[in-house]
């Protein structure tokens, strides 16, 4: 069984490079297709989640991930959460007018110089679907 395992092991960092050492960004390109694939075609193939824990190693090691991870950090928790969704949903400041208000007041959120109200806390939760302990 060790030999076999041994072998098959091999076959697979053939077959996805960035199962092995050394990965690059086309072999970073081709893992993240093959998990699309895999969600839609074979959701529970332990494949799945071989290459996206490979994939979440390999995204930990880029420096924009490292750098926005370390923004993130230094954020008080609410704050990192808003700015975290702004990314993800490409949004600005002025987006947030029914939730929070005016663009200069998200910006003074943004900036830790204002604080989330529990009134925003609860319009933001409501607008993204999440829970408002998330912000707290």
């Amino acid at each position: 069984m060790i030999n076999e395992a041994i072998k098959a092991t091999e076959a697979l960092v053939s077959a996805v490079p960035l199962l092995g050492d050394n990965a690059s960004e086309q072999d970073y390109q081709k893992a993240l297709e093959l998990v699309e694939y895999l969600l839609m075609n074979n959701p529970t193939s332990p494949l799945l989640d071989i290459v996206s824990n490979k994939i979440t190693a390999y995204e930990n090691t880029l420096p924009q991930v490292i750098a926005f991870r370390e923004e993130m950090e230094a954020l008080p928790g609410g704050v990192a959460v808003l700015a975290t969704l702004m990314d993800q949903y490409g949004l600005k400041q002025s987006d947030f007018a029914d939730e929070i208000g005016g663009k200069s007041l998200v910006s003074r959120i943004l900036r830790g110089e204002r604080k989330l109200t529990v009134e925003h806390i609860g319009k933001l939760a409501a607008r993204f679907g999440i829970s408002p302990a998330l912000f707290i």
